[in-house]
């Protein structure tokens, strides 16, 4: 549907983005419909991606100009950045067989390649949740919340976050001062 309403789109699954030897990947949900999935960049060219980028800026997990598209020249410092689910879902909704198969064949492929990984930083549940899949742990012991951190073993953390989507900001689920209290836990930590 997708193809046929923007034919000069990406409309494929979206690849993670920054070095695969980062010692923190940000996962969100998935593609946003006019965002990564017209410019086949994670959180780019949609709000969520303005907010996101500006923290990773001040924080130092990227440097350069965010300009809305793949080829701004941003680069992503100690940082990837990747999403649960690779497509964009039918109204923003991912099913629960989609949301198992891109972790399959993507998530667990992609976390499992980084080999100097610490933090994951988890942008909502379905996110938090697919994670804790893919390293083959139970949910219940592992109960989202904002700003909660959950040892993973082998070295690994798991920091969850509220998705810093125009819905969240805007009904005050998340602030500027909660989303850069998560990056500057994870500083502390890296």
């Amino acid at each position: 549907m997708n193809r046929e309403k923007f034919p000069d789109k990406h409309n494929a699954p979206v690849e993670g983005f920054g070095p695969m030897d980062a010692q923190m990947v940000i996962v969100g949900l998935a593609p946003g419909l006019k965002g990564a999935n017209f410019s086949s960049r994670p959180f780019t060219g949609d709000y969520a991606g303005d907010l996101l980028y500006q923290k990773l800026g001040k924080y130092g997990f990227a440097r350069g100009s965010y300009a809305k598209h793949k080829n701004d020249g941003l680069e992503m410092v100690n940082c990837r950045i990747t999403n649960a689910v690779k497509c964009v879902p039918p109204e923003n909704k991912p099913t629960t067989q989609e949301t198992r198969t891109c972790m399959e064949t993507y998530l667990k492929v992609e976390l499992a390649a980084m080999k100097n990984l610490k933090v994951i930083l988890s942008l909502g549940l379905i996110s938090h949740n697919a994670v804790l899949k893919c390293f083959g742990l139970t949910l219940s012991r592992f109960k989202f919340a904002h700003g909660a951190q959950h040892d993973l073993g082998n070295g690994y953390l798991l920091q969850d976050s509220y998705h810093c989507s125009r819905y969240n900001t805007q009904t005050g689920r998340l602030t500027t001062p909660m989303f850069e209290d998560i990056f500057e836990k994870i500083e502390d930590l890296l």
